[in-house]
């Protein structure tokens, strides 16, 4: 581990420690919020909250939500907590509807930004001494620039590739020696299309870790990037409105789950429905607090993330909360005749499935007043070019399969390899025409 990097003194902390640093941290961003921003602020007299009424951990829950439409109805400015003459960087979601969100960062933000990263890149299993390919996209879109800040603050060499450009990406990897791969999991499986294509054989790379994040994908997934790229896979959580990629990280015990940057993010879990605070375990919708932000800090932020929390020991010697691996988005659930399904949990089948490939899509459609679910997967070279009744045995099983572990009726529609369109940053993964009629 690089010493630097690995902050013995936060990361491997008693409880009781910890918490005594949040407190003081929320005590201090409360009165932040509060003093300079003024729909904090309304929200709070509304409720007759006060900064001095903040005593405990415990009295998070009487804070008052934040939720997207807060940060579209203050756009673009209207929830910094910092004047524009310290803002020194601004970046944006790529919303598909509405306006997009809008987060800003001071000076010290984007140092902070970087040290995550890296105490995240070392979690992986990186060091100084790797080179690493970044292929999270560079813009607006914070994955790129925060990966590349963290890459450099580490002191590793960066190679910043974004996204695009696939077999140019793949002769870079070997070329250049690329020990470290960050992309979506989709965009890897991209590149190791690509590398087939071009007939470059991974076990010939460098490649040994994988840092792969802003898409929910399933262990399934994982073991299929993994066999395909020939390196150990891992998850990383983060997003634009909390501060981008590094708020959670698996260790190299990456089963176990996301070790969360509690000294710096203060998570909860929450009934979706009734905004209940749920026990340790449970799943349910992430909420995240920023505790050390200046420019744009966030209180009680609903992520829409479906996750839970445990504080079991880890093999590492972290004592951090760690998030368990995302399933959905109570925002992408789909409900197909009263029975909701997330994308992910399609994936999950469809990846223990022998002879398909990991390119698929779910089309939702209206037909009278019945909701339908077709699932679009490529199948193998081999099982492609195979006799037609192998064909038909395959769908109706993938076909049983998602109805026994999902409880829903699907038409199963096997495509040829390659004919799925391929993702080069977050996978579209859904066609829901039931919203264009």
């Amino acid at each position: 581990m690089d010493a630097q990097y690995w902050n013995d003194e936060i990361e491997t902390m008693p409880r009781a420690g910890l918490e005594s640093i949040q407190l003081i941290r929320l005590q201090k961003l409360v009165k932040r919020m509060y003093d300079r921003v003024l729909p904090y602020r309304d929200k709070m007299d509304a409720i007759g909250l006060k900064p001095e009424h903040i005593k405990s951990i415990g009295d998070l829950r009487l804070l008052p939500f934040t939720v997207k439409d807060d940060l579209r109805d203050n756009y673009p400015f209207g929830l910094f907590a910092a004047p524009m003459s310290e803002v020194v960087r601004i970046h944006a979601s790529s919303g598909t509807t509405g306006k997009p969100t809008v987060v800003g960062y001071t000076r010290k933000d984007i140092d902070l930004w970087a040290n995550i990263v890296a105490r995240s890149l070392v979690t992986a299993g990186a060091t100084k001494n790797d080179i690493v390919h970044n292929a999270y996209g560079y813009g607006l879109f914070t994955g790129g620039l925060g990966g590349h800040y963290g890459i450099e603050k580490l002191g590793a060499a960066v190679v910043p590739a974004s996204g695009g450009n696939s077999r140019r990406q793949v002769s870079l990897l070997r070329d250049f020696g690329s020990t470290v791969l960050l992309s979506t999991p989709s965009y890897a499986l991209n590149l190791a299309d690509a590398m087939e294509a071009v007939g470059i054989d991974p076990k010939n790379l460098s490649l040994r870790i994988g840092v792969f994040g802003a898409e929910p994908w399933s262990e399934n997934m994982r073991e299929e990037v993994e066999k395909k790229l020939n390196l150990k896979a891992t998850d990383i959580y983060g997003l634009s409105e909390i501060m981008g990629p590094g708020v959670a990280q698996e260790c190299q015990f990456s089963k176990l789950g996301m070790h969360i940057a509690e000294d710096h993010f203060l998570p909860e879990i929450i009934d979706p429905e009734t905004g209940e605070v749920l026990p340790e375990g449970e799943e349910g919708e992430l909420v995240f607090t920023t505790l050390t932000k200046e420019a744009f800090p966030l209180i009680r932020y609903r992520t829409r993330d479906i996750s839970r929390l445990y504080r079991e020991p880890c093999a590492c010697g972290r004592t951090l909360v760690r998030m368990a691996k995302v399933t959905g988005r109570t925002d992408d659930m789909l409900i197909i005749r009263g029975v909701n399904v997330f994308p992910s949990q399609v994936e999950h089948v469809l990846m223990g499935v022998e002879g398909v490939e990991p390119h698929y899509q779910i089309v939702v459609d209206r037909k009278g007043n019945l909701d339908t679910m077709t699932v679009e997967v490529e199948v193998s070279e081999q099982f492609f070019s195979d006799k037609v009744r192998r064909l038909e045995s395959l769908g109706a099983g993938i076909k049983k399969e998602i109805k026994d572990y999902l409880g829903v009726t699907t038409t199963v529609k096997l495509v040829e390899p390659k004919s799925i369109q391929r993702s080069e940053g977050k996978a579209a993964r859904v066609i829901d025409r039931r919203k264009l009629s």
